[in-house]
């Protein structure tokens, strides 16, 4: 059996997660230190994570997409967790806006995003282009 009896009643146990929703910061604070949840969260000696000052949507993209992987490894022992579910669906919702609108302005973000009528992966100027980048790096 892939788990035993002891792991089951972890798994099934609800009353630790209840508390995780409020434990849980922002997708900006859980990239820049590397966890989502407060409580969880040990810094390494006299550490203090630099605080990213970006304001774009590449960025957010990291952000969201952060989130969604720890929320996701949360969920994985506690997937009767309802409340942290929603949170989860949430941030989901959020990273598709926030990719759709960064394909709209920069093109697709991945080589395999087929909802146009070209191909436009290899289309230029490329996102870094748009801004007075320069073309024959």
């Amino acid at each position: 059996m892939l788990f035993d009896n002891d792991m089951m009643m972890f798994m099934s146990n609800n009353n630790e997660s209840k508390n995780k929703i409020t434990d849980l910061t922002n997708d900006k604070v859980g990239l820049t230190r590397g966890n989502m949840f407060d409580s969880e969260y040990k810094p390494y000696k006299n550490y203090n994570p630099t605080n990213i000052n970006v304001d774009n949507m590449l960025l957010k993209l990291y952000e969201l997409n952060f989130a969604l992987i720890d929320i996701n490894l949360y969920l994985d022992l506690h997937p009767n967790d309802n409340e942290m579910y929603k949170m989860f669906k949430k941030y989901a919702n959020e990273f598709e806006e926030v990719k759709k609108m960064y394909e709209n302005e920069y093109g697709p973000l991945e080589f395999n995003c087929v909802d146009t009528n070209t191909y436009e992966w290899i289309k230029n100027p490329w996102p870094w282009d748009k801004n007075g980048g320069n073309k024959d790096v």
